[in-house]
């Protein structure tokens, strides 16, 4: 069994780590917010700061929200950095910018350590079901190092490329899933003015070519009106705005992830930043003075 180091336990990080726990790892621990009763209790030992974690363990894991707080966690006074031996690993999880990640890898290889990008995505439901889908960036012999944590966190692991292609991978996930969201709400709301019972659409929908998870799963929030996260608007605002900067930044157009963003822009300005990204439809729904369900 190895000593895993893991900061950030939040609605996603702390399921990771007790699955990691469970699996007989010792756990050497930080996070912002309070510690996971069920973490400390079965012998996670709780650590000052990064470098306290860094010192303790073999592979350092880090989950948290954005570019800035694991840029924080990994080189502020007193992060991971500081406490790191040559041979370290440090995996992050967190979904963060592409180019940024790349400098992060570089500056974790000049310690002598290795370096895995690698994010999820899942959700909570995934993160606490052991199915995350893995998306890894970095060495062959790295990966091959924490595939086996990897695979008791996820289901689909796949090591994508070299350092930042798994952060790149995540990003193109959420530019899919923020534009299908965008697709279901359009046709469900259609169907519903147009007079049709719109679970019944979605239904039949379900048994043909325009099926897919997100027809399954968001389709079925958005015809019962229940928008409780998931995965909150506010995150995904995050993702589409790493999108939309590294596009920019390489020239490309992005016009329908551009238009999805400004629906999530419209719910938040709507009190909806924590709402599930599902009731992205609310947005087309004010723009049709319209409720899917409502009576034409």
């Amino acid at each position: 069994m190895s000593k895993i180091g893991f900061i950030g336990l939040g609605i996603m990080g702390a399921p990771m780590a007790g699955h990691l726990q469970a699996a007989g790892h010792e756990l050497f621990v930080n996070t912002i917010g309070p510690y996971p009763e069920a973490l400390t209790k079965g012998g996670a030992k709780v650590c000052a700061n990064g470098a306290e974690v860094a010192k303790a363990a073999e592979i350092v894991i880090v989950m948290v929200p954005d570019t800035p707080d694991v840029e924080k966690v990994l080189f502020a006074p007193g992060g991971v950095a500081e406490g790191l031996a040559k041979g370290r690993i440090v995996v992050d999880m967190s979904s963060i910018a592409p180019i940024e990640t790349k400098e992060f890898a570089k500056r974790i290889n000049a310690l002598g350590c290795e370096y895995l990008d690698a994010p999820v995505s899942g959700g909570e439901v995934g993160a606490k079901a052991a199915s995350l889908t893995i998306m890894v960036g970095g060495t062959e012999a790295t990966f091959a190092k924490v595939l086996p944590l990897f695979q008791l966190m996820g289901k689909n692991v796949t090591l994508v490329g070299g350092n930042g292609d798994g952060q790149t991978c995540k990003v193109a996930n959420q530019i899919i899933v923020a534009l299908t969201i965008e697709a279901v709400g359009e046709a469900l709301l259609f169907a519903s003015k147009a007079g049709a019972d719109p679970a019944k659409v979605r239904q039949a929908l379900m048994g043909g070519f325009a099926s897919s998870r997100i027809l399954e799963v968001h389709g079925e929030r958005m015809v019962k009106r229940t928008f409780d996260p998931g995965f909150r608007i506010e995150l995904h605002q995050k993702d589409l705005n790493l999108a939309l900067g590294s596009a920019r930044k390489m020239g490309v157009s992005l016009p329908n992830t551009a238009t999805a963003q400004e629906l999530f822009n419209a719910c938040a300005a709507h009190g909806g930043k924590a709402w599930d990204h599902s009731a992205m439809v609310r947005a087309l729904e004010k723009l049709a003075n319209f409720e899917i369900g409502q009576k034409a």
